[in-house]
């Protein structure tokens, strides 16, 4: 993690546990901000200023830690995964993928699909391939590594991991991997070919 510094003169930030409290130092919540220049609702919409400004505090969608008087992101709250009661965080899973052989570097994403019958979510990896033109093995090899490294890093394992040829993933405006329609384009294609 790298620190993003201590706040700018004015404003106020906490990180804070699923119902609001507090959380003290080195532990992981969302971060809420309070400041001067913080905006005080949203336009014409009190069900979005109800979500997000609680007691004058703006609740970031952020996920991330204090320590020393300096802020650390982790990553989106919406983005995370609970498995069996574990908090992963796609992004290191994505970080561990794009290391390995055969996978185009920053062309993974990893996301959380719900499992009614466990009622946890299954992670899936998607990622895309360096060349089309690998056989049933080195497919099968490239899909090994990627399973093997997530779990000997993380402790997790993958549902599924979902090979694609390159310009699969699709990307936001500035750049990212837009986790939510890549998760949305998946489930459609893993729908269409069950029925097929």
């Amino acid at each position: 993690m790298v620190s993003c510094g201590p706040c700018i003169p004015e404003v106020e930030v906490k990180v804070v546990d699923k119902t609001g409290q507090p959380l003290p130092e080195r532990y992981i919540g969302e971060i809420a901000l309070r400041g001067s220049c913080m905006l005080s609702s949203y336009y014409r919409r009190p069900d979005l200023t109800a979500q997000a400004i609680v007691d004058g505090w703006y609740l970031t969608g952020d996920m991330g830690y204090l320590a020393d008087g300096e802020l650390y992101v982790s990553g989106r709250k919406k983005d995370l995964i609970i498995v069996g009661g574990k908090n992963v965080y796609p992004q290191d899973l994505e970080a561990i993928a794009n290391l390995v052989p055969g996978v185009v570097p920053g062309r993974a994403v990893a996301f959380g699909v719900f499992d009614a019958q466990l009622g946890s979510e299954d992670i899936v990896m998607v990622c895309e391939l360096e060349n089309n033109g690998q056989s049933e093995d080195q497919l099968r090899e490239i899909e090994r590594e990627i399973r093997r490294q997530v779990i000997r890093q993380t402790e997790v394992t993958l549902a599924d991991v979902y090979l694609v040829g390159r310009k699969w993933l699709i990307k936001t405006s500035s750049g990212k991997i837009a986790r939510g329609t890549n998760r949305g384009k998946y489930i459609r294609e893993k729908t269409d070919q069950v029925n097929s």
